[in-house]
């Protein structure tokens, strides 16, 4: 993969995940984050932010939202510059934006396509909106030279990551298939574990994590935490 491959963070802002979600006795803030990728084929942008809600969301959610536009422009593009859009899953706080790209192509696995295309799953609006473009993808493909798209199933059926590959190690948008730096990292370990002939008990994992540290990442990044996994070494 050539040199000029990069990728970067963008804010979009916050939400408060209630007690009742966060496995805990207290809420816990939560950042929305996406991941603008440059490449010779043109500007990736994997996930999107929240968008506009709705009443019972916002309730909810408590969201203070940072607008798709001004996160871009600070990039230094526009929302006409994206090539293409890859979301990790449909839920309102990773696909918000994609009315903003209308007629820009979106990755999504069938499965969460066609979940969220039932209704009662998301912001309906925020998925069937004027312009949508999606091209439905059914397991692994490399979407272009370096760029790889895998299913991470788990927190939804049709979730996926992004790996990119790059001369300085490969680097791996994890969405929500962990929330934290830390839990991937504990999975990371038990994972090392049994490949090292660990006996049981060791703590599970699911076995698409193999298939991302194939890639031998040196930097995993995620949408709710701001926290990188890299190698210990």
């Amino acid at each position: 993969m050539g040199t000029q491959t990069s990728v970067r963070r963008l804010d979009l802002g916050y939400f408060i995940r209630p007690a009742s979600e966060t496995g805990g006795p207290e809420p816990r803030p939560e950042p929305a984050l996406a991941y603008l990728v440059r490449h010779d084929r043109g500007l990736l942008l994997f996930d999107t932010g929240m968008g506009e809600g709705s009443p019972e969301t916002d309730a909810h959610y408590r969201p203070r939202r940072r607008s798709l536009r001004g996160a871009l422009a600070a990039a230094g593009v526009t929302p006409e510059d994206i090539s293409l859009v890859v979301n990790c899953h449909l839920h309102f706080d990773h696909c918000g934006g994609n009315p903003l790209l209308a007629g820009t192509p979106v990755l999504v696995q069938s499965t969460e396509l066609a979940t969220a295309m039932r209704g009662d799953y998301t912001i309906d609006r925020l998925v069937d909106f004027p312009g949508a473009r999606y091209e439905e993808l059914t397991g692994e493909a490399e979407i272009w030279p370096g760029v790889w798209i895998v299913p991470t199933p788990g927190h939804t059926e049709g979730h996926q990551s992004l790996i990119v590959r790059r001369d300085a190690g490969s680097v791996v948008l994890a969405g929500q298939a962990y929330d934290t730096a830390s839990a991937f990292a504990s999975a990371e370990l038990a994972a090392r574990a049994v490949r090292e002939g660990e006996k049981q008990p060791l703590p599970s994992f699911p076995g698409w994590l193999r298939r991302l540290m194939d890639f031998d990442p040196r930097r995993v990044l995620f949408a709710h935490d701001c926290s990188v996994w890299e190698p210990a070494e």
